[in-house]
Protein backbone atom coordinates (compact mmCIF):
# COMPACT_ATOMS: atom_id res chain seq x y z
CA UNK A 1 0.00 0.00 0.00
CA UNK A 2 1.31 3.45 -0.91
CA UNK A 3 1.01 5.70 2.12
CA UNK A 4 2.87 8.59 0.53
CA UNK A 5 1.24 11.55 -1.14
CA UNK A 6 -1.69 11.54 1.27
CA UNK A 7 -1.44 15.33 1.46
CA UNK A 8 -3.38 15.21 -1.81
CA UNK A 9 -6.50 14.01 0.00
CA UNK A 10 -9.37 13.72 -0.69
CA UNK A 11 -8.65 10.84 -3.07
CA UNK A 12 -11.18 8.86 -5.06
CA UNK A 13 -10.90 5.10 -4.46
CA UNK A 14 -13.46 4.12 -7.06
CA UNK A 15 -17.19 3.67 -7.55
CA UNK A 16 -19.51 1.67 -5.34
CA UNK A 17 -20.64 -1.24 -7.50
CA UNK A 18 -23.47 -2.55 -5.33
CA UNK A 19 -25.35 -1.93 -2.08
CA UNK A 20 -26.99 -4.89 -0.36
CA UNK A 21 -29.37 -5.44 2.54
CA UNK A 22 -30.96 -8.50 4.13
CA UNK A 23 -33.71 -9.46 6.55
CA UNK A 24 -33.03 -11.74 9.50
CA UNK A 25 -34.61 -15.16 8.98
CA UNK A 26 -34.24 -18.57 10.67
CA UNK A 27 -30.87 -20.03 9.76
CA UNK A 28 -29.31 -23.46 9.47
CA UNK A 29 -29.10 -24.49 13.13
CA UNK A 30 -31.83 -24.72 15.69
CA UNK A 31 -32.56 -21.42 17.40
CA UNK A 32 -30.35 -19.34 15.09
CA UNK A 33 -31.18 -16.62 12.60
CA UNK A 34 -29.17 -14.65 10.06
CA UNK A 35 -29.40 -11.85 7.51
CA UNK A 36 -26.33 -13.05 5.61
CA UNK A 37 -28.36 -13.64 2.42
CA UNK A 38 -28.41 -10.03 1.26
CA UNK A 39 -29.89 -8.68 -1.97
CA UNK A 40 -28.88 -5.74 -4.14
CA UNK A 41 -30.94 -2.59 -3.68
CA UNK A 42 -31.37 0.04 -6.37
CA UNK A 43 -31.63 3.78 -6.08
CA UNK A 44 -30.43 5.94 -3.18
CA UNK A 45 -30.66 4.34 0.26
CA UNK A 46 -30.29 5.93 3.66
CA UNK A 47 -27.33 5.10 5.89
CA UNK A 48 -27.84 5.82 9.57
CA UNK A 49 -25.62 5.25 12.58
CA UNK A 50 -26.78 1.61 12.78
CA UNK A 51 -26.38 0.86 9.10
CA UNK A 52 -28.23 0.83 5.80
CA UNK A 53 -31.98 1.28 5.93
CA UNK A 54 -33.71 -2.09 5.55
CA UNK A 55 -30.71 -4.14 6.70
CA UNK A 56 -30.96 -6.44 9.73
CA UNK A 57 -28.76 -8.71 11.85
CA UNK A 58 -29.66 -12.17 13.03
CA UNK A 59 -27.60 -11.99 16.23
CA UNK A 60 -27.18 -8.41 17.47
CA UNK A 61 -24.85 -9.60 20.24
CA UNK A 62 -22.06 -10.13 17.69
CA UNK A 63 -23.28 -8.41 14.51
CA UNK A 64 -24.33 -4.85 13.81
CA UNK A 65 -24.19 -1.94 16.21
CA UNK A 66 -22.39 1.35 15.79
CA UNK A 67 -18.95 -0.24 15.28
CA UNK A 68 -20.25 -2.73 12.70
CA UNK A 69 -22.83 -0.60 10.96
CA UNK A 70 -21.76 -1.37 7.37
CA UNK A 71 -19.76 -4.32 6.05
CA UNK A 72 -17.55 -3.81 2.97
CA UNK A 73 -16.25 -6.83 1.06
CA UNK A 74 -14.05 -6.42 -2.04
CA UNK A 75 -15.44 -8.10 -5.14
CA UNK A 76 -11.76 -8.40 -6.14
CA UNK A 77 -11.56 -11.52 -3.92
CA UNK A 78 -14.27 -13.42 -5.78
CA UNK A 79 -11.97 -14.54 -8.61
CA UNK A 80 -9.55 -16.12 -6.13
CA UNK A 81 -12.44 -17.85 -4.33
CA UNK A 82 -13.73 -19.26 -7.63
CA UNK A 83 -10.26 -20.61 -8.35
CA UNK A 84 -10.13 -22.30 -4.95
CA UNK A 85 -13.75 -23.40 -4.51
CA UNK A 86 -15.01 -23.79 -8.06
CA UNK A 87 -17.69 -21.93 -9.98
CA UNK A 88 -20.24 -21.73 -7.19
CA UNK A 89 -23.48 -19.91 -7.92
CA UNK A 90 -22.89 -17.89 -4.73
CA UNK A 91 -19.77 -16.38 -6.29
CA UNK A 92 -21.38 -15.13 -9.48
CA UNK A 93 -22.41 -11.79 -7.98
CA UNK A 94 -21.87 -9.68 -4.83
CA UNK A 95 -23.48 -10.84 -1.60
CA UNK A 96 -21.85 -14.21 -0.96
CA UNK A 97 -20.21 -12.95 2.23
CA UNK A 98 -23.14 -10.98 3.61
CA UNK A 99 -21.61 -7.67 2.60
CA UNK A 100 -23.46 -4.38 2.44
CA UNK A 101 -21.05 -2.64 0.11
CA UNK A 102 -19.20 -4.09 -2.88
CA UNK A 103 -16.38 -2.44 -4.83
CA UNK A 104 -13.47 -3.30 -7.10
CA UNK A 105 -9.92 -2.02 -6.82
CA UNK A 106 -9.73 -1.60 -3.03
CA UNK A 107 -8.77 -4.43 -0.67
CA UNK A 108 -7.53 -4.87 2.90
CA UNK A 109 -4.06 -3.76 1.72
CA UNK A 110 -5.36 -0.39 0.48
CA UNK A 111 -7.32 0.95 3.47
CA UNK A 112 -6.35 1.57 7.08
CA UNK A 113 -7.97 1.53 10.48
CA UNK A 114 -9.58 4.90 11.08
CA UNK A 115 -9.78 5.91 7.42
CA UNK A 116 -12.65 8.30 6.85
CA UNK A 117 -14.46 7.98 3.56
CA UNK A 118 -17.24 9.77 1.75
CA UNK A 119 -19.92 7.47 0.33
CA UNK A 120 -22.66 9.51 -1.33
CA UNK A 121 -23.60 12.10 1.29
CA UNK A 122 -22.56 9.85 4.21
CA UNK A 123 -19.19 9.84 5.95
CA UNK A 124 -17.91 6.47 7.14
CA UNK A 125 -14.95 5.45 9.32
CA UNK A 126 -13.21 2.08 9.14
CA UNK A 127 -13.61 0.57 12.60
CA UNK A 128 -12.27 -3.01 12.35
CA UNK A 129 -11.74 -6.04 10.11
CA UNK A 130 -14.38 -8.75 10.07
CA UNK A 131 -13.92 -11.84 12.22
CA UNK A 132 -15.48 -14.64 10.13
CA UNK A 133 -17.81 -17.05 11.88
CA UNK A 134 -19.52 -20.41 11.38
CA UNK A 135 -22.37 -18.87 9.40
CA UNK A 136 -20.03 -18.66 6.41
CA UNK A 137 -19.35 -22.39 6.78
CA UNK A 138 -23.05 -23.16 6.54
CA UNK A 139 -23.62 -20.67 3.72
CA UNK A 140 -20.91 -22.25 1.57
CA UNK A 141 -21.45 -25.81 2.78
CA UNK A 142 -17.78 -25.93 3.74
CA UNK A 143 -16.78 -26.39 7.38
CA UNK A 144 -13.39 -24.74 6.89
CA UNK A 145 -14.74 -21.63 5.15
CA UNK A 146 -14.43 -19.16 8.06
CA UNK A 147 -10.88 -20.33 8.74
CA UNK A 148 -10.03 -19.98 5.04
CA UNK A 149 -11.40 -16.43 5.03
CA UNK A 150 -9.14 -15.41 7.90
CA UNK A 151 -6.11 -17.38 6.71
CA UNK A 152 -6.33 -15.88 3.19
CA UNK A 153 -6.73 -12.37 4.68
CA UNK A 154 -9.93 -11.85 2.68
CA UNK A 155 -12.13 -10.70 5.54
CA UNK A 156 -13.42 -7.33 4.43
CA UNK A 157 -13.98 -4.62 7.03
CA UNK A 158 -16.62 -2.70 8.95
CA UNK A 159 -17.52 0.98 9.10
CA UNK A 160 -19.06 3.15 11.75
CA UNK A 161 -21.20 5.99 10.39
CA UNK A 162 -19.91 9.43 11.37
CA UNK A 163 -22.37 11.41 9.26
CA UNK A 164 -25.62 9.76 8.13
CA UNK A 165 -26.64 10.32 4.55
CA UNK A 166 -27.77 8.61 1.38
CA UNK A 167 -25.78 6.53 -1.08
CA UNK A 168 -26.43 4.72 -4.35
CA UNK A 169 -24.55 2.32 -6.58
CA UNK A 170 -22.29 4.32 -8.85
CA UNK A 171 -21.44 6.90 -6.20
CA UNK A 172 -17.76 7.43 -5.60
CA UNK A 173 -16.00 6.15 -2.50
CA UNK A 174 -13.56 8.91 -1.57
CA UNK A 175 -10.83 8.81 1.05
CA UNK A 176 -11.00 11.97 3.16
CA UNK A 177 -8.60 11.31 6.06
CA UNK A 178 -6.02 8.69 7.02
CA UNK A 179 -4.88 9.14 10.62
CA UNK A 180 -3.11 5.75 10.90
CA UNK A 181 -1.27 5.07 7.61
CA UNK A 182 0.90 2.46 9.34
CA UNK A 183 -2.09 0.23 10.08
CA UNK A 184 -3.68 -1.12 6.90
CA UNK A 185 -6.52 -3.52 7.57
CA UNK A 186 -4.41 -6.36 6.17
CA UNK A 187 -1.84 -5.76 8.94
CA UNK A 188 -4.55 -5.96 11.60
CA UNK A 189 -5.93 -9.18 10.14
CA UNK A 190 -2.46 -10.71 10.06
CA UNK A 191 -1.90 -9.67 13.69
CA UNK A 192 -5.18 -11.28 14.65
CA UNK A 193 -4.64 -14.60 12.87
CA UNK A 194 -0.99 -14.97 11.81
CA UNK A 195 1.43 -12.89 13.91
CA UNK A 196 -0.84 -13.48 16.84
CA UNK A 197 1.68 -13.10 19.67
CA UNK A 198 4.02 -10.48 18.22
CA UNK A 199 4.36 -8.44 21.40
CA UNK A 200 5.75 -5.33 19.69
CA UNK A 201 2.80 -5.19 17.33
CA UNK A 202 0.36 -5.96 20.13
CA UNK A 203 1.75 -3.11 22.24
CA UNK A 204 1.37 -0.76 19.29
CA UNK A 205 -2.12 -2.03 18.47
CA UNK A 206 -3.39 -1.50 22.01
CA UNK A 207 -2.78 2.24 21.59
CA UNK A 208 -5.05 2.41 18.52
CA UNK A 209 -8.70 3.52 18.75
CA UNK A 210 -9.98 -0.04 18.43
CA UNK A 211 -13.51 -1.05 19.46
CA UNK A 212 -13.64 -2.22 23.11
CA UNK A 213 -13.83 -5.92 22.17
CA UNK A 214 -10.63 -5.65 20.13
CA UNK A 215 -8.80 -3.73 22.84
CA UNK A 216 -9.79 -6.44 25.33
CA UNK A 217 -8.53 -9.12 22.92
CA UNK A 218 -5.15 -7.43 22.45
CA UNK A 219 -4.74 -6.75 26.18
CA UNK A 220 -5.61 -10.39 26.91
CA UNK A 221 -2.89 -11.68 24.61
CA UNK A 222 -0.33 -9.36 26.16
CA UNK A 223 -1.33 -10.39 29.68
CA UNK A 224 -1.58 -14.15 29.12
CA UNK A 225 0.90 -14.75 26.32
CA UNK A 226 -1.52 -16.95 24.43
CA UNK A 227 -4.23 -16.68 21.81
CA UNK A 228 -7.88 -16.78 22.80
CA UNK A 229 -10.08 -19.77 21.90
CA UNK A 230 -11.67 -19.37 18.45
CA UNK A 231 -13.75 -22.55 18.48
CA UNK A 232 -17.09 -20.94 19.38
CA UNK A 233 -16.80 -18.41 16.56
CA UNK A 234 -15.52 -20.84 13.94
CA UNK A 235 -17.58 -23.94 14.82
CA UNK A 236 -20.77 -22.39 16.16
CA UNK A 237 -23.51 -24.15 18.11
CA UNK A 238 -24.16 -27.86 17.80
CA UNK A 239 -26.29 -28.92 14.86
Amino acid sequence: MNTRGLESLPRRLGPIDALLVGRAVPYTREGTSSAIAKEVVTGPVRIGVLGIEGDEQGDPSVHGGRDKAVHHYPFDHYAAWRTELGDLALLERPGAFGENLSTRGTTEADVCLGDRLQAGSAVLEISQPRQPCWKLADRFGLKLMPRLVQDRVRTGWYYRVLEPGSVAAGDSLTLLERPFPGWPIRKLVELLYKNSLDRDLLREAVTLPLPPSWTKLVEGRLARGRVEDWSSRLDGPAR
